[in-house]
């Protein structure tokens, strides 16, 4: 479960184009931030994705990936050319394909190595589609989760949303804001979609006789879109990025997007207190009806001679740190190696997870104390992301990392020595508990 939204100039306040994402799996997946490098390719080198090989392309672009560690695909992410891309799980009434197909995270992987626009990106996602299907099992430890995807695409000029149903889509150019969750968004009115995309929907009897065709009226699936809570999250979303009739005081900026993804709807929110998916800054609770975490944040400035890249590498973007990254080729400093199906200090994930699990356990005292000092760093980090005079970019981007990491130590230690004042009812506690000793999560969160 995840939520993506995307801001063009009209609707921002310093007429940037902003893109945010929180990617929602599994509390034990463990995902990687990383650069990697574009390269030039034979004409019949092959490319091995998560679970098919398909034709590799004459070149590749460089590309900031935001990735669950056992996947070749990607949740979110971005290029050299100032592309960015998030995908979302939907559920339609198109059969799914369990078997090997490129997997969504694969589709945004290779639009975002092949595309220079984010109307090219549509188009190379249409066109994989078309050659490949899409497919195949997309749960870390569930391996009966296999869904459909939409695509929110953006670079510094324009944005598109493309959604599909198993090899249909349709796809519409965004005029000025758009959010994206579990669910289809798109009615009647879309810009290019798959050729058989109406009679398909009347022949299976989805379009009655004299009704308007409508894309998510048709082809959605009604359990599965309804208990995700997806409308809430979208919504919530929505109103954040785009309120109505806004004043240029009142349009996004880069703080409003870092908020929107901490959203939690309301002032003294417990991650012990409800049932179901329905926080945009998403906490696992149980197994049954929140099995899901928000595994990693992404926030893109988009502008058209500087963009940055704002990304926690980390969980629970609530208590992690936004920290800036600059597109050059140099790697993401102080992530260390990518991170596995166990804890390793090594990793930033994974290092964080002591944080955020000790604020877990009394987080309606302990996350406050945290979030004054979070704030005013990454504060620090907007005001200081443009570079000096004679500054290589990745000069910030690396003290950056350096600052949050020092910062997370000490409010381990803090947090180690706090008494608990109001800690969660015991199933909540047994539920994380069983998670951090699958995982290897030393009790003091430093795995010293």
């Amino acid at each position: 479960m995840c939520d993506t939204f995307v801001a063009l100039k009209t609707a921002t306040a310093d007429g940037s184009v902003i893109f945010g994402k929180n990617s929602d799996r599994e509390p034990n997946e463990a995902m990687a931030l990383e650069w990697v490098a574009g390269a030039s390719h034979g004409p019949s080198e092959r490319l091995h994705c998560t679970y098919v090989e398909i034709p590799q392309a004459r070149q590749t672009f460089d590309v900031l990936l935001c990735r669950p560690f056992w996947m070749w695909g990607a949740e979110m992410g971005a290029n050299e050319k100032g592309v960015v891309i998030g995908n979302e799980a939907v559920f339609t009434r198109m059969p799914v394909n369990r078997e090997g197909a490129l997997t969504g995270m694969d589709l945004l992987r290779l639009a975002l190595e092949r595309a220079g626009t984010a109307e090219q990106a549509v188009e190379v996602i249409v066109g994989l589609l078309a050659d490949h299907g899409q497919g195949g099992i997309c749960g870390y430890t569930d391996r009966r989760m296999a869904y459909h995807n939409s695509f929110l695409c953006a670079d510094p000029q324009d944005a598109w949303v493309l959604e599909t149903a198993g090899g249909l889509w349709a796809a519409k150019r965004i005029a000025d804001a758009w959010a994206i969750s579990n669910r289809l968004t798109l009615d009647d009115d879309v810009d290019r979609s798959h050729p058989a995309l109406i009679d398909t929907a009347r022949h299976k009897g989805w379009l009655k006789p004299g009704r308007t065709f409508s894309f998510k009226r048709c082809y959605s699936d009604w359990f599965n879109t309804t208990f995700s809570f997806s409308s809430t999250r979208q919504e919530r979303c929505r109103r954040q990025i785009e309120p109505a009739q806004p004043t240029a005081a009142e349009k996004l900026t880069l703080t409003g997007a870092l908020g929107c993804l901490r959203d939690h709807d309301r002032p003294g929110y417990l991650p012990a207190s409800h049932l179901f998916m329905d926080r945009i800054c998403m906490h696992a609770a149980n197994p049954v009806s929140r099995g899901f975490q928000t595994t990693g944040s992404l926030v893109a400035h988009l502008t058209p001679h500087s963009p940055t890249y704002w990304a926690t590498g980390t969980s629970a973007p609530c208590t992690g740190i936004f920290k800036p990254i600059k597109f050059e080729p140099h790697g993401i400093p102080g992530t260390g190696p990518v991170p596995g199906a166990a804890y390793d200090k090594r990793c930033l994930w994974w290092r964080h997870e002591g944080l955020h699990r000790s604020i877990l356990m009394d987080y309606g005292n302990r996350l406050p104390a945290f979030a004054d000092a979070r704030d005013a760093l990454e504060r620090s980090f907007i005001g200081g992301s443009t570079p000096t005079a004679g500054e290589h970019p990745m000069t910030g981007c690396r003290e950056a990392f350096n600052q949050a990491e020092e910062l997370t130590r000490t409010w381990i230690r803090r947090l180690n020595a706090m008494p608990v004042k109001d800690a969660p009812g015991w199933v909540y506690r047994r539920y994380w508990q069983a998670l951090s000793r699958k995982a290897g999560i030393p009790a003091d969160g430093h795995g010293r």
